[in-house]
């Protein structure tokens, strides 16, 4: 019995003793290549999940809340901007008819002193005459005047010129001329509305002897040599209700 469980079979591939040492070495050498082989799940999973990631990212409630805000706060400012252009506009506008308003005023009444001419005119009864140059606070206008230079480019039948007067009605600068010097009662005058919110106005004349009068012709002076008297300069003075006083002196041509 002990000699046939010692038999081999034949051909049987006898095995072979591994050194304890060259074994503990072939295990590290396995370890070490398994270890260096690139894990390509590993590797190429976190690319896949960024990909994927990026793709399907959107705006989240709190960007869209901001992006909104931000829009509505500049239209706001945007509104508030172009709402102040407007107004100032409109502001700009009217200052400016305002001003050249009264830059018209001030050259009808620089024109008329300038050329004021020794004409005296006949009352509207023909029965007298009255001065080329009247001033009467307490009449129906605060000046009335003769002046020449007046244009007559369509050549009709009428003097070179004309009579007008100035009157402060509700506030309202009027001027008013007439189409002939002797005027009668059919003779209506033209109205020219120059300016609105005038609170007075003044005139003041300088005498050849340098004297100021605040009446004109100087209550010294009578008779025919007081109609065709006129004075060297005419001081202007305007008060507005929104711009105060406006001085203006004004030189009467010899």
């Amino acid at each position: 019995m002990s000699g046939q469980s010692s038999k081999r079979p034949t051909g049987a591939a006898r095995p072979r003793s591994v050194p304890a040492g060259s074994q503990r070495d072939t295990f590290v050498v396995q370890a070490t290549l398994h270890s260096s082989r690139p894990n390509k799940a590993k590797c190429q999973a976190p690319q896949g999940r960024a990909t994927v990631r990026f793709r399907m990212r959107g705006f989240t409630l709190i960007e869209v809340l901001v992006a909104l805000a931000v829009f509505g706060i500049l239209a706001v400012v945007s509104y508030m901007t172009l709402g102040q252009t407007l107004s100032n506009s409109d502001l700009l506008t009217v200052r400016m008819d305002r001003l050249q308003s009264i830059q018209r005023a001030v050259r009808f009444l620089d024109s008329d002193l300038m050329q004021a001419t020794p004409r005296p005119v006949r009352d509207v009864l023909g029965e007298s005459f009255g001065p080329a140059l009247q001033t009467n606070l307490g009449g129906e206008f605060a000046l009335e005047i003769t002046r020449g230079g007046w244009n007559n480019p369509a050549g009709l039948p009428r003097s070179t010129l004309q009579r007008s007067a100035y009157r402060i009605e509700d506030g309202d600068l009027i001027r008013y001329h007439w189409t002939v010097l002797d005027r009668t009662l059919s003779n209506e005058p033209v109205a020219i509305l120059l300016l609105e919110e005038v609170d007075s106005l003044v005139f003041r004349f300088l005498r050849d002897s340098g004297e100021w009068s605040e009446e004109w012709p100087p209550g010294n002076i009578q008779g025919p040599a007081a109609f065709r008297l006129r004075p060297r300069a005419v001081e202007v003075l305007l008060t507005l209700a929104d711009e105060g006083e406006i001085r203006r002196l004004v030189e009467v041509a010899p």
